[in-house]
C-alpha cells in the first residue's frame, strides 16, 4: 500500500486487555466487584462522592502501573503508511504512552479531573500522582472529579468523532463488542472508508456490516494482520 491513508483506529476495552487492564464490564455485571450503578453514574456521585473517588483512585493505580502492550505500539507502527487517529473508548492513556500522537478519549481519561460542578468540560486537570481526595478543589470551588464520562452523560467530543470517522479512508475496530451506546454507533459514520476491519477473539459472533473483514484474534496478533494487510 504506497499510498498514505488517512487510518482511524477505534479502540475497546480488549485493546489494554493484554496490559492486565480488567474490561469494564465481565459476565457477572460488575466491575472489580462494584455494580456499575455504585460507581460509574452522576447519581453514584451524589450519593458517595468518597467511594466513587476511591474507586477511580485504585483503577488510576492500576492504570499507572500497566504498560502498553504490542497490540498500542502496534497501531504506533500504522504511522508508517499515513495519518492515525485514535478514537478510544478506553479511559487509560496506554495509546499515548506507547507513542500514539493522535488521541481522541470518548469516555475521558482517568489520567485527569475535572469540576464536579456545572462547568465540567471547560478546563481538565492532570492529576499528580494516582489520588484525589475531599481536599481536591477545582479553581471554580466544586470537588475535583474524575475526568471519565459515566452512564447517563453526555459524550463531549462525539461529533467530532463522527466527522473524523467520516473523512476515513481505513477504519480498524480493535477490542470492542460494540455494546456500548452511543459510541459503538459511531462505525455508521464511516461511509468513505474502503478497508474496514474488526479485531476480536468473537469477531465472528459481532454484528456489523458485511464491509467488514472479520480477524477473530486478540488486539496484539490481530493489528499485526492488519499492518501485513495494509503493507501489501
Amino acid at each position: 500500500m504506497k499510498d498514505l491513508l488517512n487510518i482511524v483506529v477505534f479502540s475497546g476495552a480488549g485493546m489494554s486487555a493484554e496490559s492486565g487492564i480488567q474490561t469494564f464490564r465481565d459476565s457477572n455485571g460488575l466491575w472489580e466487584n462494584y455494580a456499575i450503578e455504585e460507581v460509574a453514574t452522576p447519581q453514584a456521585w451524589q450519593k458517595d462522592p468518597d467511594l466513587v473517588t476511591e474507586f477511580y483512585n485504585q483503577r488510576r493505580k492500576t492504570i499507572i502501573e500497566a504498560k502498553p502492550n504490542k497490540a498500542h505500539h502496534g497501531v504506533v507502527e500504522l504511522e508508517a503508511l499515513g495519518e492515525v487517529l485514535v478514537i478510544t473508548q478506553n479511559i487509560d492513556d496506554l495509546h499515548e504512552r506507547a507513542g500514539s500522537q493522535n488521541v481522541l478519549h470518548l469516555h475521558g481519561n482517568i489520567r485527569q479531573s475535572k469540576s464536579s460542578g456545572p462547568n465540567q468540560e471547560k478546563a481538565y486537570y492532570p492529576i499528580e500522582g494516582w489520588k484525589l481526595d475531599k481536599n481536591s478543589i477545582c479553581p471554580d470551588g466544586y470537588r475535583l472529579r474524575p475526568h471519565v464520562v459515566w452512564f447517563g452523560e453526555d459524550v463531549p467530543c462525539y461529533e467530532k468523532a463522527a466527522l473524523k470517522l467520516h473523512e476515513a479512508d481505513v477504519l480498524i475496530v480493535i477490542g470492542t463488542s460494540l455494546q456500548v451506546y452511543p459510541a459503538a454507533g459511531l462505525i455508521q459514520y464511516a461511509t468513505n472508508a474502503h478497508m474496514k476491519y474488526i479485531i476480536d477473539p468473537k469477531a465472528d459472533e459481532l454484528h456489523v456490516p458485511s464491509d467488514f473483514t472479520k480477524l477473530n484474534a486478540k488486539a496484539s496478533a490481530g493489528i499485526a494482520e492488519v499492518i501485513r494487510l495494509l503493507n501489501q
